[in-house]
């Protein structure tokens, strides 16, 4: 359509006459003064097709004016014979809006399953967890296997890090009477953990 025909479609007053088929149209050819038209008669219907979606005001905004921005550079792609512009410039606005929920999603569950994975703790580290704690177990019950005498030389020797000396001094026993309660002490522990 030339200029001519389309300002005297207009007339005097705007583009009261121009249809959105029309704008969308001249938009495709590069007219930036249709595409402000366009603009004014659409974008109102196009953010509130991106609000019914998307829901958050602000994202919602963001995706009209990525629609619109679509709209202006794909305009060449509207085929007046197979529906009315103002449906397929709502269907870019919808698409839109729909790759913004799901890309939304697709990052919510991404992050939710890394989250779920860097606080599970690793198989190995469980199965060690869990054998750490039978063989604690298994230790205490095997001390308790031992006379007071020697349970509280073993444990002053190996749990409280003294020397042989220290635990003789502590106790207030000879040296000798230390080693032989945590030589016999020892031996009962090993008969009872089962180690040969």
């Amino acid at each position: 359509m030339s200029d001519d025909r389309a300002s005297g479609a207009r007339g005097e007053s705007g583009a009261p006459h121009e249809t959105t088929e029309d704008l969308l149209e001249r938009v495709a050819a590069g007219d930036r003064d249709a595409f402000e038209r366009l603009y004014d008669r659409i974008a109102g219907a196009v953010l509130g097709v991106a609000r019914r979606v998307v829901v958050d005001p602000a994202q919602a905004e963001e995706v009209a004016q990525e629609a619109l921005v679509e709209v202006w550079q794909s305009a060449h792609r509207f085929d007046r014979d197979r529906g009315r512009a103002s449906a397929w410039v709502l269907t870019v606005a919808h698409r839109r809006a729909v790759d913004r929920v799901r890309s939304a999603q697709a990052t919510s569950e991404r992050e939710t399953r890394l989250a779920r994975l860097n606080h599970a703790p690793a198989y190995d580290q469980v199965s060690e967890a869990v054998e750490a704690r039978l063989e604690r177990e298994q230790v205490h019950q095997a001390l308790r296997s031992l006379t007071e005498l020697q349970r509280e030389s073993v444990r002053l020797a190996y749990y409280g890090g003294l020397t042989h000396r220290e635990v003789a001094e502590h106790l207030g026993v000879p040296l000798g009477t230390v080693k032989a309660r945590l030589r016999d002490g020892m031996i009962r522990l090993r008969d009872a953990l089962g180690v040969a």
